[in-house]
C-alpha cells in the first residue's frame, strides 16, 4: 500500500484514539481549574499556615515528573484500596499537576488585579470570599486567560504519556497500528499532525474568548504574574 491508503486505513483508529485524548485533556483541565482556584485564593489571601500547606501541595505536584505521577497513582491507589480505572488515574494525575500550574496563573492574575479593589470591597462591608468572587475573580480569570490557554496545550500533549499506564489514547493506538503495518515514521508523522491540529483549536479558541472579553488597562495597579 501507498502512504496515502495507510493513512486511510489508520485514520478511524487514530481518531478514536484522538477522542480519548480530547477526553483526558476536558477532564484533567476541569480539575486543575476547580483545585487550582481554591489554591490561588489560599496563596493569596490566606494565613501562613494554609499558605505553607498549599505551598507544599503546589511545589511537590510540580517537582515530580508527570510520568512518575502517573505510574504512583496506577500502581500506589490499588495498595491502598482504591480501584479506579486507568483512565480515572491518569485524569487525576494529569490534573493534579496541572491545578499547580493553573494555581499559580491563577495566583498571578488575582494579584496583578491589586489590592485595591479587595480593600474597597471590604469597606464596603462585603466579606473576603465574597469580593474575590464578584470582583476579583471575574478580572483575574480573563486576565489569565493566555497563560492558561498556554497550559491547556501543554496539558494536551501531556495525555500521551496516559499510554504508558495503558490508556488507549491517540499514541497507544498509533502504536497498536505500527504493530499490524510496520511503518513508523508515517503513523508518527500523523500523530504529530493531529495533535498540531488539536493544540491550533485550542490556542485559537481560547486566544477568541480572550480578545472578546479582555478588559482594557486592567493591571495597572503594578502586580506582577509570576505563573511560571
Amino acid at each position: 500500500m501507498n502512504n496515502l491508503e495507510i493513512i486511510k486505513e489508520a485514520l478511524p483508529y487514530l481518531l478514536e484514539g484522538t477522542l480519548v485524548t480530547i477526553q483526558l485533556t476536558f477532564w484533567s483541565l476541569l480539575i486543575g481549574v476547580v483545585i487550582g482556584l481554591p489554591v490561588a485564593f489560599a496563596q493569596a489571601y490566606g494565613n501562613k499556615l494554609v499558605q505553607a500547606l498549599v505551598a507544599v501541595y503546589e511545589r511537590l505536584a510540580r517537582s515530580i515528573p508527570l510520568l512518575l505521577i502517573l505510574l504512583l497513582l496506577n500502581f500506589g491507589l490499588p495498595m491502598l484500596g482504591l480501584q479506579i480505572s486507568i483512565f480515572k488515574a491518569a485524569v487525576i494525575g494529569i490534573g493534579l499537576r496541572s491545578a499547580a500550574y493553573q494555581s499559580q496563573i491563577y495566583r498571578g492574575a488575582i494579584q496583578s488585579v491589586g489590592g485595591s479593589q479587595m480593600n474597597a470591597a471590604l469597606s464596603l462591608g462585603m466579606s473576603k470570599m465574597k469580593a474575590f468572587f464578584y470582583i476579583i475573580s471575574p478580572q483575574a480569570i480573563r486576565i489569565a486567560l493566555p497563560p492558561v490557554a498556554n497550559e491547556s496545550a501543554i496539558v494536551l500533549k501531556d495525555t500521551s504519556l496516559a499510554f504508558t499506564i495503558g490508556v488507549v489514547e491517540l499514541l497507544r493506538q498509533g502504536e497498536y497500528f505500527i504493530a499490524t503495518a510496520n511503518r513508523p515514521m508515517l503513523i508518527y508523522l500523523t500523530i504529530a499532525a493531529i495533535y498540531f491540529v488539536l493544540t491550533t483549536i485550542v490556542n485559537g479558541a481560547l486566544s477568541l474568548f480572550e480578545k472578546k472579553y479582555k478588559i482594557p488597562g486592567i493591571g495597572i495597579e503594578g502586580g506582577h504574574s509570576d505563573a511560571y
